[in-house]
């Protein structure tokens, strides 16, 4: 099974546009929504759910009364202010939730044992099935931490469900970024495709993404998305790619049929037949032919 992982360094370029339609376009594949603070990817894949699952990605310190002696020293070794003395009638210390960054500081120092690291819920993610097949995804709490774990629990979970159904591909729809959850959909995949805008922080953010890809030795090819938006700029966009040794394959113009297909909760090339729809198609030729052309034989003595 092959996998591939769609980044774009920064949002609303159009990659979960690309991704969808690249899902219908694939036989025998596994999708992984793994943009886990603002996953969207459902809402074009149209999913029926078939599991719920809790994640939890952090811990925050409670104290249990009757253990406490009011020492005071949790508080004192507290470095975010979370732990302050009760005003009710047995004073004790009580940790604000919200301050609390769960360090464990005031677990381990607690002569008494009176303060437990508990977990705390975070999101949900779920394994769904869709029309153009098995569809991973969550949904991260506001302000809640640990993204980059979310993002491999999804990760592994597609990946299982892809080698137990002996699927072709793994396709991730990456987080924008370069961050923790960014390196977490993107370490040890077989191919990346960047997708970018014809705007100067497209290819600002393009320029970081083909770094860490490069960092981690991953393969990588670039899309223009509305490249026909600013021509200037894509030629720049391209141009650049190609001193980079990471060539644009496709470019898709802008196309208010994917704004259309998006209302009616459908991939653009199943909506439509041209515009959009015609280059997105060439772009999966072509990706396929690229990861083709990379694909190396395992020597004999690994």
């Amino acid at each position: 099974m092959k996998t591939i992982t769609i980044l774009s360094g920064k949002g609303g370029t159009g990659k979960t546009s690309i991704v969808s339609s690249f899902a219908s376009l694939a036989d025998k594949t596994v999708i992984a929504d793994c943009d886990v603070d603002a996953a969207d990817l459902h809402l074009v894949l149209n999913p029926t759910v078939k599991k719920t699952n809790p994640f939890s990605g952090a811990k925050v310190a409670e104290v249990v009364p009757d253990k406490c002696i009011s020492c005071g020293l949790c508080e004192e070794l507290c470095r975010f202010d979370a732990i302050k003395l009760s005003t009710g009638p047995l004073p004790v210390y009580e940790v604000d939730p919200i301050a609390c960054e769960g360090c464990g500081v005031c677990e381990w120092f607690c002569p008494t044992q009176a303060i437990e690291l508990k977990e705390m819920p975070s999101g949900e993610w779920y394994i769904s099935d869709t029309e153009y097949g098995p569809l991973v995804h969550a949904k991260l709490g506001i302000a809640a931490e640990n993204s980059g774990r979310l993002v491999t629990v999804v990760r592994n979970f597609a990946n299982g469900i892809g080698v137990a159904k002996e699927l072709d591909y793994l396709l991730i729809d990456g987080p924008p970024g370069t961050g923790c959850p960014v390196i977490a959909s993107l370490t040890g995949v077989d191919f990346v495709l960047i997708v970018t805008e014809p705007t100067y922080s497209g290819l600002h953010d393009l320029e970081r993404v083909i770094k860490l890809a490069a960092h981690f030795g991953i393969p990588a090819r670039v899309c223009i998305n509305k490249w026909d938006l600013n021509e200037e700029m894509s030629d720049k966009i391209e141009d650049f790619a190609k001193t980079s040794g990471t060539p644009v394959i496709g470019k898709v113009p802008f196309d208010s049929n994917i704004t259309r297909a998006q209302i009616d909760r459908m991939p653009v090339v199943v909506f439509s037949d041209d515009g959009a729809a015609t280059s997105i198609r060439a772009l999966w030729t072509a990706l396929i032919k690229e990861i083709s052309n990379n694909s190396k034989p395992i020597p004999e003595n690994v």
